[in-house]
């Protein structure tokens, strides 16, 4: 239990970091886990309404990143 969380803040920071990189943004670690563990939340729900889904730690770590970048863009757009 303690140790698929950890596992997912890992990815959660990965999945953020990765996002804030292909979106042209810096942040701490802690907005990465954050806006990584978002993203997950947020791109299973746009992927899911095109009917695509993440399998694994890759797709869900992919699913995250393409929910991060949704989150930077949002902000960006209405920030």
């Amino acid at each position: 239990m303690i140790i698929g969380l950890i596992i997912n803040l890992i990815l959660g920071g990965v999945a953020g970091w990765l996002a804030g990189k292909l979106m042209g943004t810096d942040g701490t670690w802690v907005r990465n886990v954050i806006l990584g563990l978002a993203g997950g939340v947020v791109g299973s729900i746009v992927l899911g309404l095109i009917g695509i889904q993440g399998k694994g730690w890759i797709g869900g770590t992919i699913v995250s990143v393409v929910g991060a970048c949704v989150l930077i863009w949002l902000a960006r757009r209405f920030g």
